[in-house]
């Protein structure tokens, strides 16, 4: 890891990050951010490489800054805070040892994956900030669904309450796991980012602890019971992406082709 490299959600939204209005808009000359949807299912090795090479890009001043969805084939992937016994089933899908920050998380095809490239630079050098508007911007898509997505100080993510799963404890609602987030940032540009599940088949869980979280489930929109698509939830995640960080320009994409 490079000493200009920070990881987060090690560094955690504080409470004081978790309250009111979080925005990181550029300044009003500042080009709109590329928005790329991949299509079918991108290797992931290719993804961080791709990353890598658009972040320092970004960081030189060459390349605008991006979001970019994708999808990924079945893989389990290991931030740096990731520990051996957190991975149940070590031959089940390949894993991939990663630099985001974070524990084991799933990836694979019907989750949305949002890989976002900003340079921190140009909006806000606050890491706990950042991933507390990363979170706000999950909760604010969500919501446009009609799901209410929570915080939790001591758990990154965003989560929903199940009161229709058994009790934690005699008062206590079930929640599940609905979007993770991992990021890291090199020169303050970041990249890696968030992830929802739209419709992964939550089976594959059962091979990590995802994010290092026992007691806790996972779960998607549909696993919800709302019949939305991939499509649906790309249009307002963009929505959203705008009402926090600034205006987007959509780049039709061409695979892993990203990096300038």
């Amino acid at each position: 890891m490079s000493r200009n490299d920070v990881v987060a959600p090690e560094v955690r939204p504080s409470r004081d990050d978790l309250g009111g209005a979080i925005e990181f808009f550029a300044s009003p000359d500042a080009p709109p951010v590329e928005w790329r949807i991949a299509e079918g299912l991108v290797d992931y090795e290719s993804a961080v490489a791709a990353m890598e090479a658009r972040a320092a890009a970004i960081a030189e001043g060459r390349a605008a800054e991006l979001v970019w969805l994708v999808e990924h084939p079945p893989l389990y992937t290991a931030g740096t805070s990731a520990r051996p016994e957190d991975l149940l089933e070590a031959t089940r899908f390949p894993v991939h040892a990663t630099g985001r920050g974070g524990e084991y998380t799933y990836h694979g095809p019907g989750q949305r994956v949002a890989y976002v490239m900003l340079d921190l630079g140009r909006r806000r050098r606050d890491v706990r900030a950042f991933v507390a508007a990363l979170e706000a911007w999950i909760i604010a898509t969500l919501a446009a669904h009609g799901v209410v997505g929570e915080r939790r100080e001591d758990r990154v993510g965003v989560w929903v309450r199940r009161p229709d799963k058994p009790e934690l404890a005699p008062g206590v609602v079930a929640e599940d796991k609905i979007a993770a987030i991992g990021i890291r940032l090199r020169k303050w540009v970041s990249f890696h980012g968030i992830a929802l599940n739209v419709e992964p088949d939550l089976g594959h869980y059962a091979g990590i602890v995802p994010c290092g979280i026992r007691g806790h489930g996972v779960t998607s929109l549909v696993d919800l019971g709302l019949p939305v698509t991939m499509t649906d939830v790309d249009v307002v995640l963009r929505q959203c992406f705008e009402e926090t960080f600034g205006p987007t320009v959509g780049i039709a994409d061409s695979g892993s082709g990203v990096a300038g």
